[in-house]
């Protein structure tokens, strides 16, 4: 049985509301896990950017460059279809 299961069967034990008050903790964690996963990221970008490994861009550039990424993106997805 793997460590899930066993939390699962666990959780099943408790009553509805202490099920309730462990979903919303877990809600709150993953969240406050997930802004640090950003704010890491962010710091990750940040000492990149300053070391020179990437390059501004002007507005008109940035959005051309996602234009031609999504372009790429759906053309993958529909090469991903037939295949």
């Amino acid at each position: 049985m793997s460590k899930l299961d066993k939390v699962l069967d666990e959780v099943m034990e408790l009553s509805l509301e202490e099920k309730e008050m462990l979903a919303q903790i877990l809600k709150q964690r993953i969240i406050e896990s997930r802004r640090e996963q950003i704010a890491q990221d962010a710091q990750i970008s940040l000492e990149e950017f300053k070391q020179g490994k990437y390059q501004a861009l002007t507005v008109e550039e940035a959005i051309q460059d996602l234009r031609e990424y999504l372009a790429n993106s759906e053309q993958e997805n529909v090469y991903n279809c037939y295949y």
